[in-house]
């Protein structure tokens, strides 16, 4: 069963990934990989809080986890997707863009989930 959850999760957060960069390309026409840079961002956020305030309180709820953390978290965030993209950028000449991209990419995705499993 736990096969099925993290299936269905993953499906689900590869949707969202897609519905996010086609939002964002929709406001943002720029260098900045911003949909994959959102995505990875809240699957942080969405992994935190479900560490941090769910998982605590449901240990009975043992579908939980391989659905939100791998499966959901897993296909909505894209590690391979701002790889390639940072790729690009340094190979067209946008140094200062990739380098942005890595710093606030890691940043504020471990400062994401430092801070909410501080504050708990």
């Amino acid at each position: 069963m736990t096969y099925l959850w993290i299936f269905l999760g993953g499906g689900l957060g590869s949707v969202a990934r897609y519905g996010v960069s086609k939002v964002a390309a929709n406001y943002y026409a720029g260098n900045f990989p911003l949909g994959t840079f959102l995505s990875n961002m809240l699957a942080c956020l969405i992994l935190a809080l479900v560490v941090v305030f769910i998982v605590p309180k449901n240990s009975e709820s043992t579908w939980l986890q391989p659905l939100l953390l791998i499966g959901f978290c897993g296909g909505f965030s894209t590690f391979s997707t701002f790889s390639n993209e940072t790729t690009e950028l340094l190979q067209s000449g946008h140094l200062g863009v990739a380098l942005l991209n890595i710093c606030i990419s890691v940043l504020v995705g471990v400062g994401l989930i430092f801070w909410l499993r501080s504050i708990s």
